[in-house]
């Protein structure tokens, strides 16, 4: 065996779930992403998706996407900074900015390059990166790329932000960067906060609406918008997989930021420019989103009803308020088996465990969608109730 391979055998992990009968990742669908979807021959209740608006398989998103394909063909087959720039590109780049409120845009292929790319690139040597410790893997792939000086607080602490603020030098730049929605445990950042200490502190923010948009705001703009504190937040990263239906992602800022990203962020230079189709179905997908604002109303009807069944039912789900629901089970395999046995329940839902969280805080992540009704959420929840009754994971 070659050196690579024989340092590699070692990790037998998924081996030894898949012998066991509880590998639970690969699970092929074979149909579209909608409440319902396809296993093995038979339909399975979908609650581990990130379609919040539920937009995926809308005809107007689909039929947006087929008549890009036929005008500009299915790839760009080039970079935005060569020859992978369209003008549809550059009309949705005005309307993103103008939708998030801010001077300009720029789309990225996928919505972890935006966070590769820009958290890497804005900050020199002697400024500083400080993240939230339950920032999204994109964000700490992008901060060790870059050659700031880092620091980290305690989740959604806003003492220990503080904390980490008074140890940097005034004179230097100092990013704040946070989720807006953290994406497992489905808590919403302190913004309003964490404005406050910016201020005080001489710092500026950047906040991933990856799981915000859709589901806060008005016409789901996210949490900034939700907060008011649009303005004093500088940039905005968004992503197109979740409630744009599409594929891609955005950074929203101002022109003096925008110009040097356009010209030093790797993962934009660098990488082809979103598709034709991905840029005309999340086009489309906001369309929908503005014109259909009660799509976000019955997702918050339903995810108060989701919440509040939970807690009566004896789950434990932390702090979550949003259509992120964690099911906290805190124990790698039991976690696998729950994952198991709710599937052939007839639910889908994801399990998170080590080393996306720490082994006592393993958890089932249930997602909702605009388009979920109470009766398919009654019968997930009585699935998980005898599941979960199962494995004793109520609380008495």
């Amino acid at each position: 065996m070659k050196p690579l391979q024989e340092k590699l055998s070692a990790y037998d992990a998924p081996q030894r779930a898949k012998a066991a009968g509880i590998y639970p990742y690969f699970r092929p669908i074979s149909s579209e992403q909608n409440t319902e979807v396809m296993m093995n021959g038979k339909k399975v209740l979908m609650f581990g998706s990130n379609s919040y608006m539920g937009l995926t398989n809308h005809p107007k998103v689909v039929e947006a996407a087929i008549e890009a394909t036929k005008k500009y063909g299915t790839g760009m087959a080039g970079s935005p900074f060569l020859n992978g720039t369209l003008d549809i590109h550059k009309e949705f780049e005005a309307r993103i900015a103008d939708y998030v409120g801010k001077e300009d845009a720029m789309l990225y292929s996928t919505g972890f390059g935006v966070n590769l790319g820009v958290v890497s690139t804005l900050t020199g040597r002697e400024d500083y990166v400080i993240l939230d410790e339950q920032d999204h893997a994109s964000i700490i792939e992008g901060r060790r790329l870059s050659f700031s000086n880092y620091l980290k607080y305690k989740h959604n602490d806003m003492a220990s932000l503080e904390a980490q603020l008074k140890k940097c030098d005034p004179d230097k730049v100092k990013l704040i960067v946070t989720d807006g929605v953290f994406s497992m445990e489905g808590d919403v950042a302190n913004l309003p906060e964490i404005v406050r200490l910016a201020k005080q502190y001489n710092a500026q923010i950047m906040v991933d609406e990856a799981h915000g948009i859709g589901v806060f705001g008005k016409g789901g703009r996210g949490t900034c918008n939700h907060f008011g504190v649009t303005d004093d937040v500088d940039l905005i990263m968004g992503t197109f997989s979740k409630s744009f239906a599409s594929l891609g992602g955005f950074i929203a800022t101002d022109k003096v930021i925008t110009n040097y990203l356009r010209h030093h962020s790797r993962s934009y230079i660098f990488t082809a420019s979103i598709t034709p189709a991905s840029t005309a179905a999340a086009n489309a997908a906001m369309d929908i989103m503005l014109a259909e604002p009660e799509r976000q109303e019955h997702l918050w009807a339903i995810t108060n009803y989701a919440l509040e069944s939970f807690r009566n039912m004896g789950c434990e789900i932390g702090h979550t308020s949003t259509p992120i629901i964690p099911l906290f089970i805190r124990d790698d395999y039991k976690t696998f088996h729950v994952t198991r046995d709710l599937l052939d329940e007839g639910v889908f839902v994801n399990p998170v465990v080590t080393p996306a969280v720490a082994p006592q805080d393993t958890l089932i992540r249930y997602s909702l969608m605009a388009t979920h009704t109470k009766e398919q959420v009654t019968r997930s929840l009585e699935a998980i109730e005898k599941v979960f009754k199962k494995y004793d994971l109520l609380k008495k």
